[in-house]
């Protein structure tokens, strides 16, 4: 492969106006800055400082090929292979979901609520183990465990886990065929943002999430408060007296969501909002 010049900021500047036809301007640009931080190291300010920067071969072909993924609307978490979720560094692949800050505000939520020590917690359907990492990493004295479907989730999870210096427990488990069902029992909080996009919503989603996110982590096929159903049922047994649910919710089932949870076993239900002010969590408390 052949290029006119190896100094970044021209590379930039071309590799810019190949991105306008997909992204408005803002976006491609903002796109590249993260790859060049990313891959290289560099920030906006070391290119403005420094107009010389000049790649080595290998380099330009990292960047190359990281433009033809932007191309084909590959999510830019998925190319540079990491994103920042609260203060943890999560390592993502097309195993697994790329956090959103919806979840981030889960994790908040919880953070907020909870201050006792010595916690037992389970996320359910934890994919790159965000949620539990995170938990972990604020609630120190916590046993936390995550459970998945998904062997690569599980695996990625763990390399999450060892980067961020957790202990953590992870596990294959399907909360809508949970048996055998590992030692979970007294449990004080569980935690969860199952799958809870509908099919008939398949149309409202951008291309790039349809083409590389699993399907089987953001689909309900029929009903979409089956894995709620699931984990009520779940949660019944398996959680203390007192303990917690935390659901991350599709925004337009939250009335439905809740009237499971205010069935008998649980109370103090309620939705919470997003910073949006949309219905984005279900709380409650088991009896």
């Amino acid at each position: 492969m052949q290029w006119t010049t190896n100094k970044l900021a021209d590379l930039k500047k071309s590799y810019a106006e190949a991105l306008y036809p997909y992204y408005d301007h803002a976006e491609a640009n903002t796109f590249l800055n993260i790859l060049i931080k990313s891959f290289f190291g560099y920030s906006r300010t070391d290119l403005a400082v420094n107009p010389d920067i000049r790649l080595t071969e290998s380099e330009m072909l990292k960047l190359h090929f990281a433009i033809k993924d932007l191309k084909k609307y590959k999510p830019i978490q998925y190319i540079i292979k990491k994103i920042d979720f609260l203060n943890t560094r999560i390592m993502v692949n097309e195993s697994v979901l790329i956090p959103r800050p919806e979840t981030e505000e889960l994790v908040d939520l919880i953070l907020k609520k909870e201050t006792s020590s010595n916690l037992r917690i389970l996320d359910i359907g934890t994919g790159s183990g965000c949620i539990a990492i995170a938990l972990k990493k604020n609630l120190k004295n916590a046993s936390v465990f995550g459970v998945d479907i998904s062997k690569a989730a599980l695996n990625l999870a763990s390399k999450n886990a060892f980067i961020n210096e957790v202990l953590l427990h992870f596990l294959d488990f399907n909360i809508l065929d949970p048996k055998p069902v590992p030692d979970f029992k007294a449990l004080d909080i569980i935690v969860s943002n199952p799958p809870y996009v509908t099919r008939a919503e398949k149309s409202e989603m951008k291309e790039n999430v349809l083409r590389y996110e699993p399907h089987e982590a953001l689909f309900v096929e029929d009903d979409p408060l089956l894995f709620y159903k699931a984990i009520h049922y779940f949660a019944s047994d398996h959680l203390k007296t007192g303990g917690r649910i935390y659901l991350e919710i599709n925004e337009k089932f939250g009335k439905e969501v809740a009237l499971i949870f205010k069935r008998p076993h649980f109370k103090q239900c309620k939705i919470v909002k997003d910073i949006h002010g949309k219905d984005r969590f279900v709380f409650a408390v088991k009896i």
